[in-house]
């Protein structure tokens, strides 16, 4: 668009000291007030990525296998997000309140998580309810996104949305790298006998995103203000205003909001955020199976892993920043699809070696089985390693080999934060210059609607299947994606454009 090619040289996190206003109290506290934002974002994707890489083998303690942590693990979160995205985009009116009653959820959870190996029963439930806490706190991403959409012009927006991704982005390298660096305290750790409490490599990550919780909340209360601009950058009073000279323009949005264009943007996203679902509850269990990963080996090299897709994903939201500038939003958007297909095809099993299955260790120590039961307890300590022989389809499907696993991570750690932040850039320029706070908590339902079914999807075809059926399919729907992309190219274009007011 015209007036965006200022915005070219903007930073990541930009401070605009050299515009005309930037010694105004007003400008001076928007950006306050975003960066809030973005580090509630990043504080946000830490509390959360800080366990993912620990929660298969914490559930696994638990006695759950990969189809409860698909359905009550990873989905419970989603759910969670989903149902409480709209109630927080209700919300848009007044947003420090909703904001420390979401932190406060995921606070809470964290604790809940920390104790929930207790139970002497049945404890895989209580290790998967803090997902359904941590994901109805995370409904405050509407919130966010629909503040910062707000709270900047059209000009702004692209660079404001990537800054908040890639604050997201940070929250994944820092969550998984805590995470690993807590791995060396091992499973069974210290105990805390005052408190009843066990601090191991599960437990004392979801501690110290409590922690983490409680600075937000400091944040939020003592230097968030609350801000409106139009789509020219002028200052409305508050979130809330409408001024006279706007009011005739936020009337006509409500009736000229190409709706086809909206349901169109919620569709991609959710197949946008369904892949990545996939990927990320799929990797640890894929590792254990495929390379024959101990459950603290998945932690460490998934965390390492996760951290160096999160250093790459910041320089993707830079990347995209000048692209989006110089080629538009859609073409960004539609590479992004293209990459992430590739991703999943090099994912695709092929040769003929096979992984490592764990009854045959069971055949190799045939002899130890004749042995007392005594003496086979006390050297049952050995982690068995390997695909389950439950999985049939271990017996006769290749292996993925490591150097596939990395190059697959490495394509949709570019792929998936290009289609993410273009996804939501284009919802919210969509969206005009109205309140988005409703929208913007449709679009994060829509999401955490795809994080709910993709880990249930996955879950149960790859453990009835295997790798080659669970990455076709995903291949398939990311097709579908780019089939529909092309198909509303004409219309995912911003609302000023769609009105004339600004030239393309």
């Amino acid at each position: 668009m015209s007036h965006l090619d200022p915005d070219e040289t903007t930073p990541l996190l930009p401070d605009d000291a050299s515009s005309d206003d930037s010694q105004d109290d007003d400008y001076r506290s928007r950006w306050r007030s975003i960066r809030v934002m973005y580090f509630t974002m990043f504080l946000s994707s830490v509390g959360f990525t800080i366990v993912i890489t620990s929660l298969w083998p914490y559930l696994e303690e638990g006695s759950a296998d990969a189809t409860f942590l698909g359905l009550d693990g990873f989905a419970a979160y989603s759910l969670g997000q989903m149902v409480a995205s709209p109630l927080f985009g209700l919300s848009n009116h007044r947003l420090q309140e909703p904001l420390v009653c979401s932190i406060l959820i995921n606070l809470a959870a964290n604790i809940y998580y920390a104790y929930a190996y207790l139970p002497k029963t049945n404890n895989k439930y209580h290790m998967s309810c803090p997902e359904h806490l941590f994901g109805f706190g995370a409904g405050n991403v509407a919130s966010l996104r629909s503040y910062v959409a707000g709270a900047t012009s059209i000009k702004e927006r692209t660079g404001a949305m990537a800054n908040m991704s890639a604050c997201q982005a940070l929250g994944f390298i820092l969550g998984p790298a805590l995470q690993a660096c807590l791995s060396f305290i091992g499973e069974n750790g210290v105990t805390v006998k005052f408190l009843d409490l066990q601090l191991n490599m599960y437990t004392t990550p979801a501690l110290l995103a409590a922690g983490f919780g409680l600075v937000n909340i400091l944040l939020v209360l003592l230097v968030l203000k609350e801000h409106h601009v139009d789509e020219d950058g002028k200052h409305i009073r508050s979130i809330n205003y409408t001024s006279e000279e706007t009011v005739d323009i936020l009337d006509a949005s409500v009736e000229t909001i190409d709706q086809v264009a909206v349901v169109t943007s919620n569709v991609l996203f959710f197949i946008v955020m369904f892949i990545f679902a996939v990927f990320e509850t799929i990797a640890t269990p894929l590792s254990m199976d495929m390379f024959a990963w101990t459950r603290k080996e998945a932690v460490l090299y998934n965390g390492i892993i996760m951290v160096c897709i999160g250093f790459q994903s910041v320089l993707v939201f830079l990347l995209v920043k000048a692209a989006a500038s110089r080629f538009g939003d859609r073409p960004v958007l539609l590479a992004g699809f293209g990459i992430v297909f590739i991703g999943f095809i090099i994912l695709l099993p092929w040769g003929n070696h096979f992984p490592k299955i764990q009854w045959a260790d069971l055949k190799n120590n045939s002899l130890v089985s004749q042995m007392s039961e005594g003496t086979l307890f006390a050297n049952s300590t050995v982690e068995p390693t390997g695909c389950p022989y439950e999985q049939t389809w271990c017996q006769n499907t290749p292996a993925i080999y490591l150097v596939q696993y990395i190059s697959s991570d490495f394509l949709i750690g570019v792929g998936y934060p290009a289609c993410n932040v273009m996804s939501y850039t284009l919802y919210s320029k969509i969206l005009g210059p109205k309140p988005q706070g409703v929208y913007m908590g449709w679009l994060t339902a829509s999401g955490s609607g795809a994080r709910t079914l993709g880990p249930v999807f996955v879950s149960h075809v790859y453990t009835l299947l295997g790798p080659r059926w669970a990455f076709s399919l995903i291949c398939g729907m990311v097709l579908v994606g780019v089939i529909l992309l092309l198909s509303a190219y004409h219309r995912l274009i911003a609302f000023s454009v769609r009105h004339g007011r600004i030239v393309e």
